[in-house]
């Protein structure tokens, strides 16, 4: 027959909750430094990956059309000529 020793009982007890409180304030801390983070970043007004994917893509497609253009412009020269 086996015997159980209270006192180990309770520091095996006492050890399980103190790393459920660890776990816990773990947690917090990486929830207040993501919102402080987050915050931050609003404050600077960066841009989203969404944001500047759009305004590059316009972008190219100006100079595309930029391209076109002058390409069009320099043969209407040539011809005028």
């Amino acid at each position: 027959m086996q015997t159980r020793n209270k006192v180990l009982d309770d520091i095996s007890q006492l050890m399980t909750n103190a790393m459920g409180v660890a776990q816990g304030a773990k947690d917090e801390a990486e929830n207040a430094m993501k919102s402080m983070i987050d915050r931050w970043l609003a404050d600077r007004d960066f841009v989203t990956r969404e944001e500047f994917d759009a305004v590059r893509a316009m972008a190219q497609k100006a100079r595309e059309e930029n391209a076109a253009l002058k390409a069009r412009l320099d043969m209407l020269e040539k011809k005028a000529t």
